[in-house]
């Protein structure tokens, strides 16, 4: 086919959109080869048409030239793949009158239930493996251990690292800064914040405010019966995470946990009975256990003297954070952790408690009662977000350029602030590809 006017080639664009008349594109398509060939880099007669049928058949054509002729004409497409995203916007906040979503859709779990019993149809019943018959998995102590130890590890460092790197913590909201100075965003929710138009009244901030602190009832017997609403006053409570690690395998001499050595006589669903284990030899007292690590009380705290050893302080901060996250993700996959749907109350167990203490949204309808549900990892470690200073030596953050700042945890925040390098997962809510405008008239230039 030749084109012999421009108008022919317009008329064809405008025949193929069907949506009215469109401008015929003024650029000549190219082909992008390994090998060079005469015929590749001759111009097109027919721009218009040339470009529909480069954009239509383009994937098409790569699969043919990869699969059928690659040995007698390669031509492959470069794709630059990388493990974690460029630019990425931070998990959705749900608001308190929202419920949270079930990490897990409840279509798919009846779906995959159905799936479950069609295929053990007609099978004997297999043993109920551990952690489900009261017993420990062996294989995930070691990692209870390092996930508890990680988790002192982390406080006393960020205790340290508090004497160097300030962290300001609003008077009236649950907002935090980590920098030399609180940023300037009209952010603040609290108590006369329309008399002060939104600004924060910045303080300093504890280790409290970093990481925060989520608790949970401890268990003598998970596999026990369900907490009443009369004992919520007499069972202690100890954070999430250290009862998780209990549960798990490690042994707290403050809160004692019951032990079983061979797994338990199911009578029904609900119903069980411990076997007897008066045949077995006595547990020797003198083994020798793993070593615990134990805060640091916050008088005897020296931060460091230099700034080598603040930047090593801040990798094994990181580096105890990770450990201690990736552990836990570890340690969720086989002891269930609930939390509610309405309010962050967590709970370490099978199933949730009854202790009828919610008081979120609309909490009188449900007399109290959590809804209980699978929880997540920020469940049970919820990450701070806090703005990423790009440059503490430099212009304090201004207020028309904030949709060009990211944001990062904040403790990875302070670790990069105390000389740390920034892991690859957080490069994309940090926005750390993004350039940022010296002054509002160059951002209004940006297309």
């Amino acid at each position: 086919m030749e084109c012999g006017s421009g108008s022919s080639s317009f008329g064809a664009m405008a025949l193929f959109s069907g949506k009215g008349l469109a401008s015929a594109p003024k650029m000549v398509p190219f082909r992008v080869s390994t090998s060079v060939k005469s015929e590749s880099l001759r111009p097109n007669p027919c721009p218009g048409l040339g470009f529909l049928h480069s954009f239509q058949h383009f994937n098409h054509k790569l699969k043919v030239q990869s699969k059928s002729s690659r040995k007698m004409h390669p031509s492959y497409a470069l794709v630059i793949r990388a493990d974690y995203p460029q630019n990425t916007d931070l998990p959705r906040y749900y608001s308190r009158k929202e419920k949270k979503p079930f990490p897990i859709p409840i279509v798919e779990l009846r779906r995959a239930a159905r799936e479950r019993i069609k295929k053990n149809k007609g099978k004997p019943r297999k043993p109920v493996p551990p952690p489900k018959n009261g017993m420990l998995v062996k294989s995930f102590i070691p990692i209870a251990y390092d996930v508890y130890n990680a988790r002192i590890t982390l406080i006393n460092n960020l205790k340290k690292l508090l004497r160097v790197v300030p962290v300001h913590a609003c008077k009236w909201c649950n907002e935090i800064h980590v920098g030399p100075t609180g940023h300037p965003f009209r952010s603040c929710g609290g108590q006369n914040a329309s008399i002060r138009r939104g600004l924060h009244d910045w303080s300093t901030a504890t280790v409290e405010d970093i990481f925060l602190p989520v608790d949970a009832y401890h268990l003598y017997d998970r596999l026990g019966k369900r907490i009443a609403h009369y004992e919520r006053f007499s069972i202690p409570r100890l954070p999430a995470l250290v009862e998780l690690c209990i549960q798990a395998g490690v042994d707290v001499p403050d809160f004692p946990t019951k032990r079983r050595r061979k797994p338990i006589i199911r009578i029904s669903k609900s119903e069980f009975v411990d076997a007897d284990e008066s045949e077995l030899p006595d547990l020797d007292p003198e083994a020798p256990k793993r070593p615990i690590l134990t805060e640091i009380p916050d008088f005897e705290v020296v931060g460091p003297s230099n700034e080598e050893e603040t930047t090593l302080l801040a990798v094994e901060t990181l580096q105890a954070w990770e450990q201690m996250r990736k552990g836990a993700h570890k340690l969720m996959k086989l002891y269930p952790v609930r939390v509610c749907g309405y309010c962050p109350e967590v709970h370490i167990g099978p199933s949730g408690h009854k202790a009828q203490n919610c008081g979120a949204h609309k909490h009188q309808q449900r007399n109290g009662q959590h809804g209980w549900q699978s929880a997540v990892l920020d469940d049970l470690i919820p990450p701070r977000y806090v703005w990423h200073v790009p440059d503490v030596n430099g212009p304090p953050l201004q207020r028309d350029l904030r949709s060009f700042y990211g944001q990062a945890p904040a403790v990875v925040e302070m670790c990069i602030q105390a000389g740390a390098a920034v892991p690859d997962q957080y490069r994309g809510t940090m926005r750390l590809d993004v350039g940022i405008p010296t002054d509002i008239k160059e951002a209004e230039m940006v297309v």
